[in-house]
């Protein structure tokens, strides 16, 4: 075992990477040869350890099982034509990451290790990444509490971790949305806007109704009318309506600030667009729709990336469009890629470079 700038550093005998293929590899089913390991105790992060991707041995009784102190983000890595590496905007994340630390009562961490550990674990297992179009390396640092004692209130220690998984496309091809009108993803005043775990726990039960009836996602709607859209299951989502792109806006707190939706909001504006930030009701984009003015609708995430969707369903109202001719969020898309892969200058500043 070497220590590196405070770091532990244990690396395996024999990479996994003998035994798989990197092409065409699904999201979330592999995982690199090493992971990042460090604890909260006694008011303070101890010694940040990178070792050998193992399972966990828990407690039955620890906190997270039973009362949910339990955050994540997501990141993701990218090879440039010279096969050297980057990571999206990850300062980006680490802050909203500690924004979701706060609303859940759970320290906030240190950028030298959730930056400074995030490189150093990616450098190692820097082969993982897919040096191939549309694939990446998806990045999961996460926390959770792990007192092992059983009572509602903030634990006095946790666990964060970081693990790599290598990825191609999320949605390979574009989305059937379904407006979800009975259940309700977040309130005002709620956690909505920070990546817990129970805010996706709680999706789950619409998002597979939703699955039978053919649709891909639902979009949320707000928690009061039903009126107002929010956003979709795994992503924020877009409008463009004339010239115009409309994307619900922060200001409830009840919807993700999305990394993806931020860079496409800077993109869109690059095109020209006139882009806002507002409340937007189902009734606007059938209206829209109606009078031919509703042009695109697409989705943004980090593991969605631009996700183009071709049709929203609300109750018996079916909304289809023709992606193929679409030129908004494929161009979105496509100066984004240029950008994570290095084929063209990354002028926002966007890329951590290992």
């Amino acid at each position: 075992m070497t220590v590196v700038a405070d770091f532990k550093i244990n690396r395996v005998q024999r990479s996994k990477l003998e035994d798989i293929s990197l092409e065409n590899i699904p999201f979330g089913k592999y995982f690199t040869d090493h992971m990042l390991e460090v604890d909260y105790e006694n008011g303070e992060w101890k010694t940040p350890e990178i070792k050998p991707y193992q399972p966990l041995q828990l407690d039955p009784s620890l906190a997270a099982l039973h009362y949910g102190q339990a955050i994540f983000e997501g990141v993701k890595a990218y090879k440039d034509e010279d096969g050297n590496p980057s990571i999206f905007r990850p300062l980006d994340n680490m802050r909203r990451f500690n924004l979701s630390a706060e609303r859940m009562q759970m320290p906030v961490v240190p950028e030298e290790i959730f930056l400074e550990g995030m490189r150093q674990l990616i450098d190692i297992d820097r082969d993982w990444i897919p040096a191939k179009e549309n694939h990446s390396l998806y990045i999961r640092p996460f926390m959770f509490s792990s007192d092992e004692a059983i009572g509602v209130r903030p634990s006095d220690k946790y666990k964060f971790l970081i693990i790599l998984s290598p990825t191609g496309p999320y949605y390979a091809n574009p989305m059937r949305i379904y407006v979800e009108e009975k259940y309700v993803r977040a309130v005002e005043g709620g956690y909505g806007f920070a990546k817990a775990a129970g805010n996706y726990g709680g999706a789950l039960l619409a998002s597979a109704e939703a699955q039978k009836k053919g649709y891909d996602q639902v979009l949320w709607m707000d928690a009061f009318e039903h009126k107002y859209v929010q956003e979709c299951g795994t992503m924020n989502v877009f409008f463009v309506i004339g010239n115009t792109a409309v994307t619900p806006g922060l200001d409830s707190g009840t919807i993700l600030a999305g990394v993806t939706r931020d860079s496409a909001i800077t993109l869109l504006k690059e095109q020209g667009l006139k882009v806002e930030e507002r409340q937007l009701s189902i009734d606007e984009i059938i209206s829209a729709y109606e009078a031919g003015t509703l042009k695109e609708i697409f989705g943004t995430g980090t593991a969605a990336t631009i996700s183009l969707i071709r049709e929203l369903r609300y109750k018996d109202y079916t909304m289809k469009f023709d992606v193929e001719n679409w030129t908004i969020a494929t161009g979105v898309k496509r100066r984004m890629d240029a950008i994570k892969y290095g084929k063209e200058t990354d002028d926002f500043g966007w890329l951590y470079k290992i």
